[in-house]
């Protein structure tokens, strides 16, 4: 009898792990967007629209929207998947806009300044992210209008959106990563609040890298 039980008790203990690894992520992107926020006291000046709009576009809006296929802790779980595909794609085209509007503001501050661009590896790992994210968009069409894609099952389709879905996400959170760095976020906070800072990145970065590869590991193997 003491054998039977514990095989049932491993997987509601990693449930209930997942479960408040999610929500404690649904927490953190809230809680970070907003800490930036007050922090950036966006229009104040061209510069605070930056930090502001990236950290919304990542942390808020990319994060939602692929926890949004979270089967332990999606806030529309029990609609449908049309619904959840639907949202997904409304909270995307928001990260795009965002992304695409907080690097015209710092590309217009720095030109106001006669500043250079593209100096340091936050920038330039920026541009690449803003490029990805645009392309990974537009990469995403067939899946809505399948006739786009002749010759390419859906599944397929799929597993490449979700794998470079997940890689657009980890540059989008390294380039917040290399802005922890920079010398308007060093100077505005204290040692403790940057490391606090850079943990609500890694973890949330964590928990979206292990939901995309069981998700995807999991039809692997139903499909095999």
């Amino acid at each position: 009898m003491v054998h039977k039980k514990e095989p049932e008790s491993e997987p509601r203990l990693y449930g209930f792990c997942r479960t408040a690894s999610v929500v404690l992520t649904h927490l953190i992107c809230f809680g970070f967007t907003v800490f930036i926020s007050v922090l950036s006291r966006p229009g104040t000046s061209w510069f605070s629209w930056h930090p502001f709009l990236m950290t919304l576009a990542f942390s808020f809006f990319m994060t939602e929207a692929i926890l949004l296929f979270s089967p332990e802790g999606s806030p529309i779980k029990s609609f449908s998947h049309k619904t959840k595909g639907g949202v997904h794609r409304l909270l995307q085209g928001l990260c795009a806009s965002c992304a695409v509007l907080g690097f015209a503001a710092i590309f217009y501050n720095k030109h106001l300044n006669g500043k250079p661009h593209f100096t340091s590896w936050h920038g330039l790992l920026g541009l690449l992210t803003v490029c990805v994210v645009i392309a990974q968009s537009l990469a995403a069409m067939p899946l809505s209008y399948p006739s786009l894609a002749k010759g390419w099952s859906l599944a397929k389709l799929k597993r490449y959106h979700a794998a470079s879905g997940l890689i657009t996400y980890l540059l989008g959170s390294a380039s917040m990563l290399l802005g922890l760095c920079s010398v308007w976020f060093a100077g505005a906070v204290r040692e403790y609040a940057w490391y606090l800072s850079a943990l609500c990145l890694v973890l949330s970065a964590f928990v979206i890298m292990n939901q995309v590869s069981r998700s995807y590991m999991a039809k692997k193997r139903f499909q095999s």
